[in-house]
């Protein structure tokens, strides 16, 4: 193996947060139900890992990274009205969803955080969800650059574990 992959295996274990991908939910304050509010992060982390093809083990859920932003009121609106919208951005590394895949994660997280709001299907278009691909070589953990090649080793590797 090489002393890449090993790098990035022994700063994966050291940080079990050290590996892509991030979800990242940006929303206006008050905008989701007390409930919704407390289980969405881990929610759509468990969409963005299924829609990934990750296994469901406490290692690949340490590696994906969810974020919630709650903007102040007013912070927020469009041109036509003040009624709260919803952003999720999702980084991954490039290559890693199929078109399938990024239209199933896109279709999930919608609903997941319309749930979370208490809104219904028809307001789906609140909802606006990016796929940002991370270009190889241009994201770093633990101090080196992590190539998609290490993640996919790392991942067989953790796999062949679970």
């Amino acid at each position: 193996m090489s002393s890449r992959y090993d790098d990035c295996h022994n700063a994966c274990r050291k940080n079990r947060g050290a590996a892509m991908p991030m979800i990242r939910l940006t929303v206006p304050t008050g905008a989701l139900t007390g409930q919704g509010r407390a289980t969405v992060q881990r929610d759509l982390a468990a969409v963005l890992l299924r829609w990934e093809g990750a296994p469901d083990t406490a290692f690949f859920r340490a590696q994906a990274w969810s974020y919630l932003t709650e903007l102040p009121g007013g912070a927020q609106v469009t041109a036509e009205d003040d009624a709260p919208r919803f952003l999720v951005e999702v980084t991954v590394p490039q290559g890693a969803l199929s078109e399938r895949r990024k239209a199933g994660l896109a279709r999930e997280a919608t609903a997941t955080v319309l749930a979370a709001a208490g809104l219904s299907p028809a307001e789906a278009p609140r909802v606006w969800v990016l796929v940002n691909e991370q270009p190889d070589g241009t994201w770093g953990a633990g101090g080196s650059v992590v190539r998609y090649a290490d993640l996919v080793a790392l991942a067989k590797g953790r796999q062949a574990d679970a």
